[in-house]
């Protein structure tokens, strides 16, 4: 039974898993805190704002995790927090509140990567076995990642640039439609004309499985100046052609991506696990599915409460990491920067 803590961005998150000897996983309680208000008015996280609300509420939301999964805070067996990547002045509010509650308790400490967290969630939710295909996409990160075991992951490719939530981000901005961007421009792309705009789509010449994003968004914001003052009717066009846009480079890379799987594992399951704030967007998981129907494989995407930042992912990546004795100590230090595939992701698995 493991309590997760989750503070690396702009959401304050607390939960108890439960895993058993079989492997299979059990959410006793999910406890998120947005703090969409506090930065509404910027347009975007503000790190200092984010680090602050955190500092405030992650004692409450704790108490209201255990509260709901019915048990004492003296029941769990180990308390697990994300260690990195992320803004920092969050990521060291949850990572000393864990140190100081395994200390107090007297439980082991497991200092999660936050990357590893989005990795391993369909195994709770969906029971996945190793090796599976991940496709990570959120506002910090967009990536292809091999997972073979838990803490064995190889980054197949990756943003030369800016993370595709991010872009979303961006373009929902310079088009006035507020924050958190990607639910706003799918919004609004629901009554535009998705061909009106022809926008460069980045790379795709290249076999690499990268992604660049900085010229699609550069490429938006020009077309919106030469229409400026914009109608309602451009913002809309605007919007769906970026989507469109972005869904075809997706749908594309996924199909590269799920072509060398299938060479790299001839014989295996073919499965893309998608993970990421991103995966909400319809657009993009029907993109998805189309590679993924022609090479027979399973599109598997969690609960969307469980694909945006919360504490069950990384309560989750703690059992798995509890299950192979792989600990840390109350020395190990926070990291706003830690690649998935670093040497220090401990533990090499090729297990199911």
């Amino acid at each position: 039974m493991i309590l997760g803590i989750e503070t690396s961005c702009d959401e304050t998150a607390a939960s108890i898993v439960v895993r058993d000897q079989s492997g299979h996983g059990t959410i006793r309680s999910n406890v998120v805190r947005s703090q969409l208000d506090e930065h509404a008015a910027f347009g975007g996280v503000v790190p200092e704002l984010a680090a602050r609300a955190h500092v405030e509420w992650l004692d409450h939301i704790i108490a209201q995790a255990i509260d709901e999964a019915g048990i004492d805070l003296n029941d769990i067996d180990a308390v697990a927090a994300t260690a990195g990547p992320g803004l920092i002045g969050g990521v060291l509010v949850g990572l000393t509140t864990a140190k100081a509650l395994a200390a107090s308790l007297d439980k082991p400490l497991i200092a999660v990567n936050h990357l590893e967290g989005h990795a391993l969630t369909a195994r709770l939710t969906n029971g996945v076995k190793f090796p599976y295909l991940m496709l990570l996409v959120s506002g910090g990160h967009s990536q292809f990642v091999l997972v073979r075991g838990v803490g064995d992951y190889e980054r197949w490719g990756g943003t030369i640039d800016d993370a595709l939530g991010e872009a979303f981000d961006k373009v929902a901005k310079l088009l006035s439609l507020g924050h958190p961007g990607g639910p706003a421009v799918e919004r609004i792309a629901q009554q535009g004309d998705p061909r009106r705009f022809k926008f460069p789509k980045p790379l795709l010449r290249e076999e690499r499985l990268d992604f660049s994003f900085s010229g699609l968004k550069t490429a938006v914001r020009l077309q919106a100046e030469a229409l400026a003052p914009l109608s309602d009717q451009d913002v809309a066009d605007i919007a769906a052609s970026f989507q469109e846009t972005v869904a075809q480079i997706v749908g594309f890379r996924a199909r590269q991506a799920l072509e060398k799987f299938a060479a790299e594992f001839p014989g295996e399951p073919i499965r893309l696990v998608v993970a990421g704030g991103v995966a909400a967007n319809r657009r993009i998981a029907e993109a998805l599915q189309k590679p993924c129907t022609e090479f027979g494989a399973d599109l598997i995407v969690p609960p969307i409460a469980l694909c945006t930042d919360n504490g069950a992912m990384i309560a989750w990546a703690g059992a798995e990491r509890l299950a192979l004795d792989d600990t840390d100590s109350l020395t190990i230090a926070a990291r706003p920067r830690w690649p998935l595939q670093d040497e220090d992701m401990r533990v090499k698995s090729h297990g199911t």
